[in-house]
């Protein structure tokens, strides 16, 4: 299996792998850009909270106790 057939059997892969790896990090690159964030930031640093990449934790309302 040379490289010439893996590219012909796996060349929409390659290309679309490649593809959304850079479109992520170019995404993650151009909300991190201290001069595309606008003047939310500067103002009140308190009060901004950038978008998680993971969500780890979801609160809910506590439960009432049963008896």
């Amino acid at each position: 299996m040379g490289l010439g057939s893996v590219w012909k059997q796996y060349r929409v892969l390659i290309v679309m792998g490649t593809s959304l790896g850079f479109i992520h990090w170019s995404w993650f690159y151009l909300k991190s850009h201290p001069e595309l964030l606008g003047k939310q930031s500067h103002e009140d640093d308190d009060a901004y909270i950038p978008e998680p990449a993971i969500v780890s934790y979801v609160a809910s309302t506590p439960q009432p106790k049963s008896k």
